[in-house]
């Protein structure tokens, strides 16, 4: 049994992916019946980490996939003391964001041992649950896919061309991952997730232009150097083969999807 709590953007895909892997699977959220039409009506249950009275709704002895930021500390704390010893198997989604910006050198790869900034509640939440209830933390990149557009980031203007670095995941991807990091993942253990391809927004937007025609709405002003992370543990580990590893071609299939128009042949 797989519940997923707080199943918004990437819990749906999660969900998605379980459903046609044969997994019995179960959806959380605080309020079931307006955010989880996407699942079937068995298959909805009631969470909220502050109210201790929707725990018992958990089904014991089950694998879960925690997708929410774990904060407040008191309520993960009492959650992760009472509730999660039943439990078999918790995969956490976590964030880049919790590495510290590299120093000196812009350029540097950063692994899991990367220093992370625990003044950060939810970096507190994920670093206990993933030494005292066993968890495997998945520090997750910038997650793009259907409804979540890189063009349209651009489009908006909320990026533009920096040489901030940036590192990125499909949804589908990830999903997968989630799944087999449940089966394969070392329990304690944190991993980076994202498609192993770090990017400057400058190229990503040269290349929006060139493909596309969409042209940055304004320069970016923000300097940070950004990060670039390594995956060579989730690889070693996970053994996943992705689907989308190629941003650019992923980026067409969403733009085709939206257009109506049949993707185009990748550029050699």
């Amino acid at each position: 049994m797989l519940v997923i709590l707080g199943a918004g953007y990437a819990g749906r895909f999660i969900y998605i992916q379980a459903i046609r892997d044969g997994v019995s699977v179960s959806v959380t959220s605080r309020t079931p019946e307006a955010h989880l039409n996407f699942a079937a009506p068995s298959h909805r249950l009631q969470f909220d980490l502050d109210r201790e009275d929707t725990w018992r709704n958990i089904p014991a002895d089950a694998d879960l996939i925690w997708c929410f930021p774990a904060v407040s500390q008191k309520a993960v704390s009492a959650f992760a003391g009472n509730a999660l010893g039943n439990a078999r198997r918790i995969v956490v989604l976590g964030s880049t964001s919790a590495y510290k910006l590299p120093g000196t050198d812009p350029d540097s790869i950063l692994d899991e041992s990367a220093s992370i900034d625990t003044t950060r509640a939810r970096v507190v939440g994920e670093e206990h649950l993933r030494t005292h209830a066993h968890a495997i933390v998945l520090r997750v990149a910038g997650i793009y896919g259907p409804e979540r557009n890189v063009l349209d980031w651009i489009r908006q203007g909320k990026v533009g061309p920096s040489q901030r670095h940036v590192n990125l995941i499909h949804v589908e991807d990830l999903a997968a991952i989630c799944l087999l990091a449940i089966e394969k993942g070392q329990p304690g253990k944190a991993y980076n997730v994202s498609d192993g391809r770090p990017r400057r927004w400058s190229e990503i937007c040269e290349e929006a232009q060139k493909r596309w025609g969409i042209v940055p709405l304004k320069d970016d002003l923000d300097q940070r150097p950004g990060k670039r992370l390594s995956i060579d543990n989730m690889t070693r580990d996970l053994r996943y083969r992705f689907q989308y590893p190629d941003l650019y071609q992923a980026l067409e299939t969403l733009e085709s999807s939206t257009s109506g128009r049949p993707p185009a042949s990748p550029t050699v």
